[in-house]
């Protein structure tokens, strides 16, 4: 497998730019998440990676060579696309044989590597069944199975589960990740799913208007989020937007919001934001008699062992999950205490989260 290295990657069709200058590595044997709205640039990143789109500028780095002016055909990477791209006059054999047989080898090893293919997959007992009539997960792993055959440095993954339903893809996301695991294969995987991203991935970047945003571990991305598009996109519900007037100074712990103080980390750097923005996840909120930040409920929706609570509060609507054995009551005015490690601080104009205590290291874009 192999390590791969993106340096100030950048492509433009026409007038429009479609990445601007991304850079970023994917360690060996990492499953690497690109994670986006539609038309962040995302797949585009993907497809300059396998070699189907050539970069306007940039460098692409796959084991050790640079590879940004090479075709797909030399960069030895497997693509697994949404739409299967299975040979339908094939059956599930031929299909998964069709790139060893084009490479020429040996009818024995072609058999011998189909059959552990198979067996990784769980698809012994359909490799000689037409694929018109295979479920939508057995199709994909199909393709899959195309995929690993050829024991490639790389895969790509184009949003391979998005035409499954709910249920199989769900399935589908603990079955790909159990097979890279056992594989070891570094994976770089498209998606604009969050959950999914956030179940499968070890490193995550989050691109936005053809810029990433952020990149880290998925733990740092939700805790940390370094803008107030990642903060907005990943969570659900995402994270609050406080906004409030006034400086901070280095070292401050606290901000005056609505006339209360509210803790926060220690601030590391000057805010001389007119406007700034407190981000808090809706878990960090709580409720409390003595808060002098109060809310209002408006809203209670049950998710079983949690509820999400709707609050009118002095800054515009915030939202709380709670345990649903906390008994809360629509009207109700309650105190709200927010856990100050957990939150965020941005400069609205740029959207920039500004360093604290708690967030010092994060990357940004």
């Amino acid at each position: 497998m192999a390590e791969i290295v993106i340096k100030d990657l950048r492509k433009e069709f026409g007038d429009f730019t479609a990445v601007k200058g991304s850079s970023f590595t994917i360690a060996d044997g990492e499953f690497f998440m690109l994670l986006g709205p539609s038309g962040c640039g995302k797949t585009t990143t993907l497809r300059m990676i396998a070699g189907l789109e050539l970069p306007t500028s940039g460098e692409i780095w796959i084991d050790g060579e640079e590879v940004s002016k090479k075709p797909a055909s030399q960069r030895d990477i497997a693509f697994v696309f949404q739409m299967f791209a299975l040979y339908p006059h094939m059956n599930v054999r031929r299909n998964i044989a069709y790139p060893l047989v084009s490479q020429g080898l040996p009818r024995a090893k072609v058999n011998e590597k189909i059959a552990e293919v198979a067996r990784i997959l769980g698809i012994e007992d359909i490799l000689d069944n037409p694929v018109s009539g295979l479920s939508g997960g057995d199709r994909q792993r199909v393709a899959l199975g195309r995929a690993i055959v050829r024991s490639p440095k790389a895969f790509m993954m184009d949003e391979p589960l998005g035409a499954l339903d709910a249920e199989f893809r769900e399935r589908m996301a603990e079955e790909l990740r159990a097979l890279h695991d056992r594989m070891g294969a570094t994976t770089v995987y498209v998606t604009h799913d969050q959950l999914e991203a956030m179940q499968m991935g070890d490193k995550i970047v989050v691109m936005n208007h053809g810029v990433v945003e952020q990149f880290g571990t998925p733990q740092e991305i939700y805790d940390h989020p370094a803008t107030m598009f990642v903060a907005d996109f990943i969570g659900s519900p995402p994270m609050n937007f406080i906004p409030f007037e006034g400086s901070v100074s280095p070292g401050a712990a606290s901000v005056r919001v609505a006339g209360t103080q509210i803790a926060l980390p220690a601030l590391r750097e000057e805010a001389h934001a007119r406007r700034m923005v407190l981000g808090v996840r809706p878990e960090h909120v709580r409720f409390t008699d003595e808060g002098a930040y109060r809310g209002r409920i408006e809203a209670v929706e049950y998710l079983g062992t949690t509820q999400i609570v709707t609050l009118d509060a002095p800054n515009g609507t915030l939202r709380a999950r709670l345990p649903s054995s906390d008994v809360v009551r629509t009207g109700e005015v309650v105190g709200l205490d927010f856990v100050a490690s957990t939150l965020s601080l941005f400069d609205e104009a740029s959207g920039r989260a500004l360093r604290t205590a708690a967030n010092e290291g994060v990357h940004h874009g």
